[in-house]
């Protein structure tokens, strides 16, 4: 194999071995840091080797078992570490001798170890930034770079965050297990929220040239998807991946080929991708089958539901996606969520019983900077003819938008606005 396809297909292997040997290491040696850095001499030992020797039949045991003997090394080296961490290398060396075949490197079942992973990374010790950054970095295989381009933000950027978080983790003595009990559903939540902000990013971008980002939709899906497989019971857990799969389904029409956004009235609902949505609505069923109540990704689930089944824009149940939204208020209130139950009010009652809803949310505080507000506003004054006022609603709201897609769609709903009035 070429050298060019041998590095490709070290990508490949890295992004999905990554995870596995993070987590292994991390439980052998206590210390996620320190188990990533001995993830990445592995992978330095496969970049020089493995253009020459070739790729091994089973490259993950291959990386295991190099990863094994680093960790070895490395606690020969240090000699200030306590009496345990020499018990740990004999440990480690003992079982190198007595499985010394790369195949059995990664036979056990790495789930348990997975799981403890998801749920350091996504501590909420860590701030939400920290989180994300790490929560990729060690579960996604992204790089350094990949993650900073991902979030248009300079690389240094991000490599402080995920050295700040590593050091919070250390410095906190965070524990690598599964949370119990109560704290099991407080931690659980912190995860879900993580992979959600990232998907988020990649569907909305806030900021930057693109109206998408689906390589960030993709990291999101699959570790949702991880974590479905890892605690099945978790009815929330399938909401999730139900929400995200149910949105996915639909970016190929969400934007024109020139890149220009495609609001969801105006989409070719043929270019949605039914596979993704029939996975998104069997996840779903699945949530709702594992709980008599309904938890705010599930209730958000269902109502991305309401518009896959719909066969066109105009069939859509509205009068139950309102319900659902306060179903959701009920149980998460927001403004935000206040907001799309006007939107929702203003398909099935009419634009002014949607704008008397939308104008008590004028003067929140935490809604003053935020686009989608005044979007809205334009959008219902626009369609009660009010259209001096709508046009300067659409301007605010391109004033606040950092997403250059997005703040010409605003603009150019002004501009037609205008013309209208002349």
């Amino acid at each position: 194999m070429a050298a060019p396809e041998t590095h490709r297909a070290i990508d490949a292997v890295w992004r999905i071995e990554a995870p596995k040997l993070v987590a292994r290491l991390t439980r052998m040696v206590r210390d996620v840091g320190i188990a990533e850095d001995l993830a990445h001499d592995a992978l330095v030992v496969a970049l020089e080797q493995w253009p020459v020797s070739g790729v091994p039949e089973n490259p993950g045991a291959w990386l295991m078992a190099t990863a094994k003997n680093r960790a070895i090394d490395y606690f020969r080296r240090n000699k200030r570490l306590e009496r345990k961490h020499e018990e740990v290398a004999r440990d480690l060396e003992a079982r190198q001798k007595a499985a010394p075949d790369f195949d059995a490197g990664l036979d056990d079942p790495v789930g348990d170890d997975l799981l403890r992973l998801v749920f350091i990374a996504c501590h909420p010790v860590l701030s939400t930034e920290g989180r994300v950054a790490l929560t990729l970095r060690l579960l996604g295989g992204l790089s350094t770079d990949e993650i900073a381009r991902a979030f248009l933000v300079p690389e240094p950027t991000i490599a402080q965050r995920i050295v700040r978080a590593k050091r919070t983790l250390a410095s906190r003595r965070v524990r690598f297990e599964v949370p119990r009990g109560p704290e099991l559903t407080e931690r659980l939540q912190s995860v879900l929220e993580v992979i959600y902000l990232i998907f988020n990013e990649g569907y909305a971008a806030t900021a930057g040239d693109d109206w998408l980002r689906p390589a960030l939709c993709d990291d999101a899906v699959r570790l949702g998807r991880v974590l479905a497989e890892l605690v099945p019971g978790e009815p929330e857990v399938h909401g999730l991946v139900a929400l995200m799969e149910i949105q996915a389904s639909r970016s190929h029409a969400r934007v024109s080929a020139t890149g220009e956004p495609i609001l969801l009235p105006d989409q070719d609902r043929s270019r949605w991708d039914h596979l993704l949505m029939r996975r998104g609505l069997a996840a779903l069923a699945r949530a709702e089958s594992l709980s008599a109540t309904r938890g705010s990704y599930t209730l958000q689930a269902a109502i991305a539901a309401c518009h896959a089944r719909a066969p066109s824009a105009g069939e859509t149940d509205w009068r139950r996606i309102v319900m659902l939204y306060s179903e959701l208020a009920s149980l998460a209130p927001s403004p935000v969520v206040e907001l799309n139950r006007a939107v929702a009010v203003g398909m099935a009652d009419g634009p002014q019983s949607a704008l008397d809803l939308v104008d008590r949310l004028v003067d929140e505080p935490s809604m003053r900077a935020y686009p989608f507000l005044p979007g809205v506003r334009g959008d219902l004054l626009a369609k009660l003819g009010r259209l001096h006022e709508a046009r300067v609603e659409f301007e605010r709201a391109a004033s606040l938008t950092r997403n250059r897609r997005e703040r010409e769609l605003l603009l150019a709903r002004a501009n037609d606005l205008a013309v209208k009035q002349l």
